[in-house]
Formats: C-alpha cells, structure tokens, sequence
C-alpha cells in the first residue's frame, strides 16, 4: 500500500488487521532457500563482535527486531512474537511517499542452545509491494566465536509501482541491508 503521507496509527492497526488473513504473494517454498526463475538474490552480512555473550546480545537484538530500528523503516507491532504465522507490517519512508507491507513469518533457524545459529524467515503477504522470502540470521564460529548477522532476500517486484520504479526499489533494499547491518553492530558494540 503506497501513500501520500505517514498513517495514523489506528490505520496500521486496520492494515495489520486486515494482513492477518491474507495468503503469501507466492506459491510456498521457502524461496530464501531455493530461486526461482525471475526473483533476484540478494545477500549482506556483517561481523559484529566475537564471544558468546556478543552471540546472546545479537539472539536477543534480533529477536526484538533490532535490525529495523532505522529510522525510515519500521516495523509495527514494535515487539512482534518471532514465530511461524506472526504477521507484521513493515512501513518505509520513501522519498515523497509512503508505503505500508504485509509479512508473515514463516520459520525458525537454530533454535536448539546447542547450535550456533538463530534467525527468522518471512514471506510477502499480497498487500506488500515486493513478491519474496527474508532470512535474518546470526551466527557464532565455534572456532573464532566471530560472531555475524546475514541477511539473505529473494525477490521481484509485485506492485505496479514498484515495478515502475525497480531501480529505486533496488536502491532501498540494498540500503535497508546495509542500515541494518549497522543497527545490529550497534546494539552488539554497546
């Protein structure tokens, strides 16, 4: 959904909503972890420190949805459950616009103490307006214990306007990967 001007709060609120029942904007299967023909690839990591306790600092960032606290993104309900079937909206400021995407999270990663890994999957719900799967994951080394934050995104454009305006949207993603990679750091450096 693109706009003219930021909602009302009482308008995310319809928007989430009315998210809650809509299906994926693509046939299920996991697309982060297989392409299909026509979606770009796009993947980003970033070092954020080395340790366990740098480890938990990132699980629980990442849990909290650190990784969209950028200032022109957010992320609504701030303290959204990381579970299958939650479904979040993802509003972006854009130059001159606004836009308002459905997602639903698909699956976990790592969940077990043992492993050295914990992340999320979602998918594009049909009221957003790109077509594709996010991970975000981090992970420890258990030799170097370097501890890392992946984003790895498969995508199209689905909206009308974001197919008009596919280079400026390959513009924002790359942006949101690389603000991302930042804000995570940021919560792990501090």
């Amino acid at each position: 959904m693109f706009l003219l001007s930021r909602p009302s709060q009482n308008e995310i609120e319809q928007y989430l909503k009315d998210s809650q029942s809509l299906p994926l904007s693509y046939e299920p299967g996991l697309l982060a972890r297989e392409i299909p023909r026509g979606f770009k690839i796009d993947e980003a990591s970033g070092l954020l420190g080395y340790g366990k306790p740098a480890f938990e600092l990132a699980r629980r960032a990442l849990s909290e949805w650190k990784h969209f606290d950028l200032g022109w993104v957010e992320l609504f309900p701030r303290n959204a459950p990381i579970e299958p079937g939650t479904v979040v909206a993802v509003l972006i400021r854009h130059v001159g616009i606004w836009s308002l995407n459905g997602c639903r999270v698909l699956y976990l990663t790592g969940e077990g103490e043992s492993d050295g890994t914990f992340g999320f999957a979602y998918g594009t719900l049909t009221n957003h307006g790109e077509i594709g799967e996010e991970l975000f994951e981090v992970s420890i080394d258990s030799d170097s214990e370097a501890v890392k934050y992946e984003i790895r995104a498969v995508s199209k454009p689905g909206a009308v306007l974001a197919r008009i305006g596919y280079p400026w949207v390959r513009v924002l993603q790359t942006k949101f990967r690389n603000d991302s990679i930042a804000a995570m750091q940021q919560v792990v450096k501090t």
